[in-house]
């Protein structure tokens, strides 16, 4: 079913008075947009949402069933995350690092199929990678690094996915091209959560917003409902001047 909910969580972040609780659920064919200033908590909540940071109250749950009683293998089956930055763990090419995302469908001390090959493959290519294969990931700019991540976790094939940034490093061209390979995820009935610093890309893109203030209050909802100039001049701190450009809100910082 893909749908990934919270229930009553508190996000666990050190040094700061417990926020609001979140009741949400990200369901099928949504993709939301995480939006708050540096520091309001935008990737504790994706680790806490892919399971790997504990909350300080509260629980998730990935269709009905709590993340802690899914094994780790059928969790990344059924959910994956892209961090903001990457870490070069041990040498590697840019296949071998798609590769990883047929991890979780193997068997113990199973080498990959043909078919994994193929689906790392097709990966590669529709993030404009594929050319570069054989290159160590230690080679790649930064932006190349971000698309091979998402190369990645598109192999993986999550129904969930859960992104950080997705479209840190990267040029206007692969921007637009990664923002359309979510959506696409989602028009095929998975469901997207993505934190993101750029408001015209979630204005554009997504259906549902969450906001997080620093001061640990939330509130979330349909975007139209979100996008709203004294909503987000509140979250900011900013002024905010805003355009409808081709059926969609474009906002400016105003001096």
């Amino acid at each position: 079913m893909n749908r990934l909910e919270t229930h009553g969580l508190v996000l666990d972040i050190p040094g700061r008075p417990a926020g609001a609780p979140l009741d949400l659920a990200v369901c099928p064919g949504q993709v939301w947009g995480v939006l708050g200033p540096n520091g309001a908590g935008k990737t504790t909540l994706l680790h806490t949402l892919a399971g790997l940071r504990t909350p300080r109250r509260g629980r998730v749950t990935l269709d009905g069933v709590s993340l802690r009683q899914l094994r780790r293998r059928r969790l990344a089956q059924r959910l994956g995350l892209v961090f903001q930055e990457h870490l070069d763990g041990f040498p590697a090419t840019v296949a071998e690092t798609a590769l990883i995302g047929r991890h979780p469908w193997l068997a113990p001390w199973q080498m990959e199929t043909a078919h994994d090959l193929a689906l790392a493959q097709q990966a590669l290519a529709r993030l404009d990678l594929a050319a570069l294969g054989e290159r160590l990931v230690a080679t790649l700019s930064g932006g190349e690094r971000q698309r091979l991540a998402i190369a990645t976790l598109l192999a993986q094939a999550p129904g969930v996915w859960l992104a950080d940034e997705p479209t840190n490093h990267l040029d206007l061209h692969h921007q637009v091209a990664v923002m359309r390979l979510l959506a696409e995820q989602a028009a095929q009935g998975g469901a997207v959560m993505m934190c993101l610093h750029d408001l015209n890309l979630a204005a554009r893109w997504c259906d549902h917003l969450l906001l997080l203030y620093p001061t640990g209050e939330a509130c979330w909802g349909p975007a139209s409902s979100m996008l709203v100039p004294e909503v987000l001049e509140r979250l900011y701190g900013q002024r905010l001047a805003s355009a409808e450009v081709e059926g969609a809100r474009v906002f400016v910082a105003v001096p």
